[in-house]
């Protein structure tokens, strides 16, 4: 294949995702799945919004993302659509967390370490991806195993970039997020690096699929 007819092929997939009016609901679904982890990991009613959904090109990351540092995990899908999941946290949202995940263990949250801020939020953050894939899940019909979650710490462009570098695409789903839980208001970020060829091929079965 020439090197034109390689970059049409590749405009038709990106355009053919694009249109695809469907990827708002795996992020509803997504979504359920994270606040339903969180009502029966708080005890309480959490609710989790996506406020956007965006598609990124990996060449411009720089320009769409700010400069602020981020926290959270990154999770490898085992299975269709393979790729990686990422679950970040700002620096004032990832304080939050901390508070949140351990206000039953801890009255100060001032003698908190850094070991167990981190660990705060590594298991929101697995909670969250956990819930999201399920979600993801239920909408593509099949089962989605992942590898063992990895805390990351770094600005948020250079985590993207990194992450994108590992699948190799240039196109990432962004889902902008509000979860609240009873006094805590916690934005999330959560970016999606799916092989884009089987992603497009599983949502394309499910469009065809007679209801």
């Amino acid at each position: 294949m020439s090197t034109n007819e390689s970059q049409t092929e590749r405009t038709r997939l990106m355009v053919d995702i694009r249109k695809l009016s469907f990827i708002n609901e795996m992020a509803k679904v997504g979504t359920n799945g994270v606040a339903d982890n969180m009502s029966k990991l708080t005890g309480e009613d959490a609710k989790m919004e996506v406020t956007k959904t965006n598609f990124v090109d990996i060449e411009d990351i720089t320009a769409q993302l700010d400069d602020g540092k981020r926290v959270g995990v990154r999770v490898r899908l085992l299975e269709p659509p393979h790729g990686h999941l990422l679950v970040l946290f700002p620096e004032a949202s990832a304080k939050k967390v901390t508070a949140l995940m351990l206000r039953d263990m801890v009255d100060d949250m001032s003698s908190v370490s850094g070991e167990m801020a981190r660990s705060a939020v590594e298991e929101l953050g697995n909670q969250m991806a956990n819930g999201f894939i399920n979600g993801w899940a239920d909408v593509l019909g099949r089962g989605i195993d992942v590898a063992t979650p990895q805390l990351v710490y770094a600005p948020a462009g250079e985590i993207v970039e990194r992450t994108a570098g590992l699948g190799g695409d240039d196109l990432a789903l962004f889902f902008d997020s509000d979860l609240s839980v009873p006094s805590y208001q916690i934005q999330a970020e959560i970016y999606a690096f799916p092989d884009l060829e089987e992603f497009v091929e599983m949502i394309n079965s499910i469009e065809t699929t007679p209801a």
